[in-house]
Parts: C-alpha cells; structure tokens; sequence
C-alpha cells in the first residue's frame, strides 16, 4: 500500500511545472489555423442562433453569444486581438475570449457541439470560399483566352508532336485548347465543391448529440 502511494506521489510530482514553452509552441496551431477564424464566428453565430430556435438556451442568451462573437471578428479584423499560444487553435482563443467578454453563458455556446465537428465546419466552410474564389480566377482566366484568341484569328503558328514541329495550327485554336483544360479544373473544382458542401455538425464527438438540434437550420444560415 504505502509502494503505491509512493508511485501516485511520484506522478503527481512530475506535473507540479506549467508546459514548457517549446512544447507549447510544437502543439500549437495557431499561427496558421488563426486564418479560420471568420468560418469558425460563422459557423458558432449559426449554432448559437439554432439552441435559441430549439430552447436549448433562451434567445437573451444566444443574443449576447452573437454579439460577443461580432466583437471578436471586429478585434481580429482591426488587428486588436492577441493571440494565446498556451491556447493552442483558433477555436480556443475564441473561446478564451468569449468567456472573457460575457462570462459564463460563452460555455453554452458549446452544448450541443463536439470540437470534432466544428473543426469539420470551419474546414468545410473555408475550403467552399476557397474553391469559388479559384474557380473565380480561372474564369478571369480563360476569358482572357477568348479575348487574345479573338484578336488572332488569322494568326499562324507551329504544332507540335514530340517536341518537333508536326503541322500548322491557329494560334486562337492553341490558346482554346488551353480554355479546354482550364474548364476541365473548373469541373473538378465544382464536383470538390459538391462533396466539401455538407453540413458535419450534430455528429458530436463520435456518434451525435442527445438534443434536439436542428442542422438544416444551421445549414441554410452558413
């Protein structure tokens, strides 16, 4: 008996110091993944405003989350927020400052919700804006290729087949060749878009959550 005491002491001492600063630093991801943090107000402003819908928290309650999410957004936007490292993710600094902006009811913000899912969310929701803003410029893209294909219509050049010249072709019909494969990512993109555009939360941390939520509400608000 008194062997296992001395074993329980012996573990407890070995957390009597904070996290080195190393460590700290080697598990955070923070300094890249602060670049989710509109997806992860957006994705919480919903959730919030979803618990008021359902009366799983009061709509005083989910009023004042929102508004201090708004708050947050307008801190990291006009470069006021500070950054925890010790905090580790973007999710956590928001979090951390929620609480410090109006108190306890931040933690209802969490009911409902696993960090598993909001991880899901936020992902989803920056990888959707990041396809269409792709998607966007290869459009700019092959228009540009129309453009200086219109303006050469006559023009002459060189095919090629195994690095040697084959045939003559038309300029304006090299440069639609490249519209062909440009619109063919585009298709890509569209079809990614398709499987990234499903809504994740209501999975909890493994296998749901025991309240009624609504997720088509949440989906249609994001």
């Amino acid at each position: 008996m008194a062997e296992k005491k001395k074993v329980k002491n012996n573990l407890r001492s070995r957390f009597n110091k904070g996290v080195d600063k190393n460590v700290e630093k080697y598990v955070a991801s923070i300094p890249f993944d602060w670049r989710l943090y509109k997806y992860d107000i957006d994705g919480s402003m919903a959730h919030a405003q979803m618990l008021a819908s359902r009366g799983i928290i009061s709509k005083k309650e989910s009023e004042l989350i929102v508004k201090g999410l708004n708050s947050i957004r307008e801190e990291i936007e006009q470069s006021k927020f500070q950054f925890k490292m010790e905090l580790e993710d973007i999710h956590m600094n928001i979090e951390g400052r929620l609480f410090e902006k109006i108190g306890d009811v931040a933690g209802k913000l969490h009911t409902a919700r696993s960090r598993n899912d909001q991880v899901a969310v936020d992902i989803r929701l920056f990888v959707k804006e990041a396809i269409a803003e792709a998607v966007g410029k290869l459009k700019a893209f092959q228009l540009a290729l129309l453009d200086l294909a219109e303006a050469n219509k006559s023009a002459i050049m060189p095919g090629y087949t195994h690095l040697q010249q084959a045939q003559p072709v038309l300029f304006a019909h090299h440069l639609l060749a490249y519209f062909e494969m440009l619109q063919r990512d585009v298709a890509r993109f569209q079809d990614c878009l398709k499987r990234t555009d499903v809504m994740p939360l209501g999975s909890g941390a493994l296998a749901g959550v025991g309240y009624p939520i609504d997720r088509d509400f949440v989906a249609k608000k994001r």
